[in-house]
């Protein structure tokens, strides 16, 4: 006996949106789930309260309230936050390099940041000043991140990484000295920086320019396109280049050209 189709759709919605996608899409959600870095000062940050405050979390509640929804956050450090979409857990995850390793597996809106890798390094270094400079010294390495790799293969200098699970613990190794130098995206360590206050110097170098996007699962253009409209209108009224100025203001960073991203487009 043949089903009503008006039943096979709203079967085919509940169990997977009918796109060969792998899961709902972000449209039909009330409360979308961000996932935020934890530990990274000016972009996510997790409060002794338990709140979460950063760019990407001002980010998130603009281009929510955009889309007419509302917002929560979890945190998502950069060795989970794969899984974290795979299984559920969150319907996006902020501050994801566009690469072709993660293109392949996800979705991505975006890119809603433009930036450069750099280096940081203690206050009184005089002979780090570029990113060949870090040949024989040790990096830091935070599982997941590849900004260590940006150095090591993409680069190929051969410095020496240094494993680390958060930035936290690479701030602390490069006050002590167990490391020599922490690279990745400009504006993680201009709030890296501008959270220790004294003791460290950001080069500068800004060497490989850094497409950071918006991950979601596979089988969204829909939710995809929705948010690439929203990041747009962040940047046309403003709220972006006032988002940068208030988190990174004071670090050092060049703000003074802050534009729409081109967008990698949705699959």
């Amino acid at each position: 006996m043949r089903r009503p189709i008006a039943v096979v759709l709203a079967a085919c919605l509940v169990l997977s949106g009918c796109g060969g996608g792998e899961g709902t899409s972000i449209l039909g959600k009330e409360t979308l789930v961000a996932g935020v870095r934890p530990d990274l000062p000016g972009i996510g940050l997790k409060r002794p309260d338990g709140t979460f405050e950063g760019l990407d979390v001002d980010v998130s509640r603009y281009l929510a309230e955009r889309m007419g929804k509302k917002v929560r956050f979890v945190p998502a450090l950069a060795r989970d936050r794969e899984r974290l979409l795979r299984e559920g857990d969150v319907d996006m995850v902020l501050t994801f390099w566009l690469e072709p390793e993660w293109t392949q597996r996800l979705a991505f809106a975006g890119p809603y940041l433009l930036s450069y890798q750099d280096i940081l390094v203690r206050a009184g270094e005089k002979d780090v000043k570029g990113v060949r400079d870090l040949r024989g010294r040790k990096i830091c390495a935070v599982t997941g991140s590849g900004a260590a790799e940006a150095v090591t293969v993409e680069r190929q200098v051969p410095a020496v990484p240094v494993a680390a699970r958060s930035y936290d613990d690479c701030m602390t190794m490069l006050r002590d000295g167990r490391i020599d130098a922490i690279t990745t995206n400009d504006t993680i360590l201009a709030g890296l920086k501008t959270r220790q206050g004294d003791g460290f110097r950001l080069l500068n170098a800004r060497f490989g320019e850094r497409r950071t996007g918006i991950a979601i699962r596979k089988g969204d253009p829909g939710g995809c396109e929705a948010l690439n409209r929203a990041i747009t209108q962040m940047y046309q009224d403003g709220t972006m280049a006032e988002f940068m100025h208030k988190w990174f203001g004071t670090s050092g960073l060049d703000l003074s050209d802050v534009e729409v991203p081109q967008f990698e487009g949705c699959l």
